[in-house]
């Protein structure tokens, strides 16, 4: 990574200029931030290497998986069509994320094997507490945000 510094029409700009640029839009559009404690489950052969990488960067350490005990941010869960029973999933992912914590389902873009419709995601989030959002585009997956409730008392 490097900076510079140049003088356009009498305004100085600060410019930086960072390697995989995409993988770390993508921590951006996910709203993953440095510090933040992030754990990943689903991770199979398919899943995107950079993406992954560039939320590493981004957070300043390593995904955490499955077998964490800490409280987490962020969840990033990549699901396939056939993986299992997404609402079961959701049940379980909840109980580590801290109280304004977000999970992000991360499914193969339509036309891809594997791909989840959004309405899926958006009906088995329900029964587990969660809001999903409109997807983002990922590269060649797509991720569904979904967040709790704002209220005082979280319930698990």
């Amino acid at each position: 990574m490097f900076a510079c510094n140049y003088l356009l029409s009498g305004v100085e700009e600060d410019t930086t200029v960072v390697a995989a640029a995409d993988a770390q839009n993508y921590a951006q559009k996910l709203g993953i931030a440095h510090g933040m404690v992030v754990q990943e489950l689903g991770w199979d052969e398919d899943t995107d290497d950079e993406l992954r990488a560039g939320i590493e960067e981004t957070i300043g350490s390593e995904l955490l998986d499955e077998d964490t005990d800490e409280v987490v941010d962020v969840v990033l869960l990549w699901w396939r069509d056939g993986d299992g029973d997404l609402v079961d999933e959701l049940m379980d992912v909840v109980s580590p994320l801290a109280d304004d914590g977000i999970v992000w389902v991360l499914t193969p873009k339509t036309g891809q094997q594997g791909h989840v419709d959004p309405s899926e995601i958006a009906e088995s989030a329900t029964p587990a507490g969660l809001t999903s959002t409109t997807p983002v585009s990922l590269g060649t997956w797509t991720g569904t945000k979904l967040t709790q409730p704002k209220t005082p008392s979280k319930q698990r």
